[in-house]
């Protein structure tokens, strides 16, 4: 049987590996931020439980790449952000973000284990889902003991069993009387989650609008944090028809600070990060999601950030902030060369 060290990393292998590099880079330098400026005890203690995390996964990251012969992407650096800026978050939004972020985590790395098979590799996406899902009680303990966990509406059901067997419970896409069925507790729960998670991305983009260097970047973040306030707005439409309450963060203080404090590159690689994490979050709930409108605004709001996310690409391959991820040689092009 032939030794680890000989055996090359899969595609996907190098994909998970590769990228775990730059996002643990990057969180790095925004975790350091916050901690500059955190006041809370408890949740300092879990900014560096974080901050740990991260820097013992890009360490790993390094090794792993180091070992497969691969090169080290550049990532983010210290450069990337200033120790001296003023503080840009409130102690509460920090909680809020590091929840996401931790959900976000447990998510891609779940994914990327099914599809690894080296050992050191699936040892090292194992410790790195365990990692999110500590850190994710952990904030979430912080949050209920600080009476701000975002709990889903509790709502009441029928203490029967039943099947559906009429396809009206599928609903219509254009029902102009709001005459569908009302909202299952499957649908209730992914509207809410989604709606949390575009308050938290508001916030996130209305201090990097404050913040960014470029007026492209500022314009940028500014049309994000709008888009992200339209899909609160319609997601909150889908609770409140049903007189369901919106679930809603609060306290997601952003300072009037317009000091230097990340880089636009930097910025614009966290927006692409949430709009991927969006679009995935809405075709995982568009699937498990049994009425059709609601199917048709899952839809229309992915169309939506996925045009957005180009328009992101497009300014990062101009400022060259994009790193390409490994790519495989162009063996067409290569035959035709003489």
């Amino acid at each position: 049987m032939p030794e680890m060290k000989d055996i090359r990393l899969t595609a996907s292998e190098l994909a998970v590996v590769w990228s775990s590099y730059q996002n643990n880079s990057m969180s790095i330098c925004v975790l350091n931020q916050f901690l500059q400026h955190v006041e809370d005890q408890d949740i300092k203690e879990i900014l560096k439980l974080a901050l740990t995390i991260s820097e013992q996964s890009l360490q790993k990251s390094i090794t792993i790449l180091k070992n497969d012969g691969q090169p080290l992407p550049v990532g983010f650096m210290g450069e990337d952000v200033s120790g001296n800026a003023p503080r840009l978050y409130s102690d509460a939004f920090y909680l809020y973000y590091l929840k996401n972020m931790a959900k976000v985590g447990l998510s891609v790395y779940g994914v990327a284990l099914a599809t690894s098979a080296q050992g050191h590799v699936r040892d090292f996406l194992s410790k790195a889902i365990q990692d999110s899902l500590d850190l994710y009680n952990k904030t979430a303990d912080v949050l209920l003991s600080k009476g701000l966990f975002i709990r889903p509406p509790y709502v009441s059901t029928s203490n029967n069993v039943d099947f559906i067997d009429d396809k009206s419970y599928l609903g219509g896409i254009l029902n102009l009387g709001n005459n569908n069925r009302p909202l299952n507790v499957v649908e209730i729960t992914h509207i809410g989650s989604n709606v949390e998670a575009n308050a938290i991305g508001s916030a996130l983009l209305t201090g990097f609008a404050q913040v960014a260097q470029s007026k492209k970047v500022r314009e940028y973040c500014t049309t994000g944090k709008e888009i992200a306030k339209k899909h609160i707005r319609v997601f909150s439409k889908m609770l409140t028809d049903d007189d369901i309450p919106s679930p809603m963060p609060w306290d997601l203080q952003v300072t009037d600070s317009t000091e230097y404090t990340f880089s636009d590159k930097l910025i614009m690689f966290h927006s692409a990060l949430i709009i991927s994490s969006s679009i995935s979050n809405y075709a995982t709930a568009s699937a498990v999601s049994l009425r059709s409108d609601i199917i048709a605004n899952y839809v229309r709001l992915s169309a939506e950030s996925a045009q957005f996310g180009k328009d992101g690409a497009d300014i990062m391959v101009k400022n060259k902030w994009i790193e390409q991820p490994p790519q495989i040689p162009n063996h067409k092009k290569l035959a035709k060369e003489d």
